[in-house]
């Protein structure tokens, strides 16, 4: 019995965690689908960008899908733990199972498709910077969402100060946007001179600096799965021999 209640205490324990992520998940996706100000509806509002861009779009419906299997699990989890019931636990293992094959799958076509994503990337930067030279300063959905982005992420542009060249916005004053400049007076010169980088690069840069922080997570969230569907099994067979 001792044992047993060793393994419904770690039950508990990783679907408390488990419960918890899930709903920061969740709450995260519906955050990025509500909030018009986000970088992802700036992306939406981009016309001819390329039709892969979607899948990067609808990330918050991503987010929100593996946060409620992440609730459901935590659910499955303590239900089974506390009814010691074989059906949600073998439920529970069998989820947990499917989630860490399709997350080593994703990793695995993430590495293989590198190359396509860096080509996609590049497509959108040529879309994005038409987009910015045709309605920044006269589509104010957009000269909102960009100027929101760029003071949030402290960049310029998409690429760089150039994608505001012959926009309506340079035309009409003469300047480019603020957080393109150190400056006060932000001229071309200046925005030359300040070299604000542009939010591309701004996004791969914090990407990069908090890279031992995702791997760190991603490789936590990889013991946590197993050692769940350890403790789930290792409790199902438990129940036989009681």
């Amino acid at each position: 019995m001792g044992c047993f209640g060793f393994l419904k205490i770690m039950m508990f324990a990783f679907n408390g965690i488990i419960f918890l992520a899930g709903a920061t998940i969740l709450g995260v996706g519906i955050w990025v689908k509500v909030d018009s100000n986000s970088f992802f509806s700036l992306l939406d509002k981009i016309p001819g960008a390329p039709e892969e861009l979607n899948q990067v779009v609808n990330v918050g419906y991503l987010l929100i899908a593996v946060g409620a299997v992440l609730l459901l699990l935590g659910f499955l989890g303590c239900c089974g733990a506390i009814k010691e019931s074989k059906c949600m636990l073998l439920l529970f293992f069998i989820i947990v199972l499917l989630v860490f094959i399709a997350e080593v799958a994703g990793a695995v076509v993430i590495l293989v498709f590198k190359p396509l994503a860096e080509d996609l990337i590049r497509k959108l930067g040529v879309e994005t910077a038409k987009n910015i030279q045709n309605d920044y300063g006269k589509n104010p959905d957009v000269t909102g969402l960009w100027n929101s982005t760029m003071d949030t992420l402290k960049c310029c542009g998409f690429n760089n100060y150039t994608d505001f060249t012959g926009s309506p916005f340079v035309t009409d004053t003469n300047k480019y946007p603020s957080p393109c400049c150190t400056s006060s007076s932000c001229t071309e010169t200046n925005a030359q001179i300040s070299a604000v980088p542009g939010c591309l690069d701004k996004l791969v840069s914090l990407i990069d600096e908090n890279a031992v922080v995702i791997i760190a997570v991603a490789l936590g969230i990889a013991v946590l799965e197993i050692s769940a569907m350890v403790v789930s099994m290792s409790m199902y067979c438990h129940i036989d021999s009681k």
